[in-house]
């Protein structure tokens, strides 16, 4: 205890170049801190202050030592805080960013989620375009695909699946395709990326270099209800397609050929301490948000483990 006081005390005089200063911040005398630092520079043997009546300056070793005190103390708060947090409810208004078809996966686990965290406010914004964390204010964004953001630690939430679907009218019209070169004789609905308009490639082994475009949408739920409508085949995640297949509205087509996965993460900044609300978010995401086979759970059957 008495080298952490010297630590503690040291370090905040660095910080405010004032013994008086440092003391009020640390609740003790001027004299105690300037004991506390004396004790301090006898046990490593080195002035870490040049001290007059009227100031207090670093020595050059009394400055790098300040800075990996700074770190540890630093360190300590943080350990301190998030002890404290682990043992504070989760409260207060949670800003999470999803892509448009987000809520097909998030909406069937809210209920259980604002059972368990009550004194949690969601704010919720499905959009497609790349939200900037950081500067938006962002406190969890979901999405898929590749994590480049350094200035982000990623969470994976869990896997899913692609299908091409078509509807049975299209198909009973325009005919089954049997491999993917078939492909080349239907109208493909093409998703286009908000961001940048890249237009989303089909992982299919033997795929036509250019596909016929029946349809270009930046809006997944759009190509949906084109698909639906008859106006070709699309490719799209699992879970939203899922409830038209059930429906009959929708046919799977070329199932064995589909190799690629996709997978969603939660990211969030990678501040020092990450805030009670955001662990209870990411946590439960996590465990409750997909199952094993890569689907979402369906929304009127959705299973919590206790």
């Amino acid at each position: 205890m008495d080298s952490f006081s010297g630590l503690e005390s040291f370090v905040r005089a660095a910080d405010l170049l004032s013994f008086a200063k440092a003391g009020r911040l640390l609740g003790i005398s001027a004299s105690a801190v300037g004991k506390n630092v004396a004790r301090l520079e006898q046990q490593l043997g080195l002035r870490l202050f040049n001290r007059t009546t009227r100031h207090v300056r670093l020595t050059e070793e009394g400055a790098m030592f300040h800075e990996r005190c700074r770190r540890i103390l630093d360190e300590l708060d943080d350990a301190r805080a998030m002890m404290q947090d682990a043992v504070a409810a989760p409260r207060g208004r949670l800003r999470v960013s999803l892509p448009t078809i987000g809520y097909r996966f998030l909406l069937p686990i809210l209920p259980a989620f604002k059972a368990r965290f009550p004194e949690i406010e969601l704010d919720l914004d499905f959009n497609d375009r790349l939200v900037d964390v950081i500067a938006e204010g962002v406190d969890v964004a979901i999405r898929s695909g590749e994590l480049g953001d350094s200035q982000l630690v990623a969470r994976r939430l869990g896997p899913f699946n692609f299908v091409l679907v078509a509807s049975p009218a299209y198909l009973a019209e325009h005919g089954v395709p049997q491999v993917p070169a078939d492909l080349a004789r239907h109208s493909c609905l093409r998703y286009k990326f908000v961001t940048g308009g890249k237009i989303e490639d089909w992982d299919l082994p033997g795929l036509p270099t250019q596909l016929p475009p029946g349809l270009l949408c930046n809006n997944m739920e759009a190509m949906l209800g084109a698909a639906v409508a008859g106006l070709g085949v699309a490719y799209m995640p699992d879970f939203l397609a899922r409830d038209s297949l059930c429906r009959g509205e929708l046919r799977r087509v070329l199932k064995t050929h589909l190799v690629r996965q996709g997978q969603f993460s939660a990211l969030w900044s990678s501040s020092r301490q990450l805030s009670p609300k955001v662990r209870a978010f990411v946590d439960f995401a996590g465990e409750h948000m997909f199952r094993g086979d890569g689907m979402a759970a369906p929304p009127n059957r959705t299973e919590f483990r206790p």
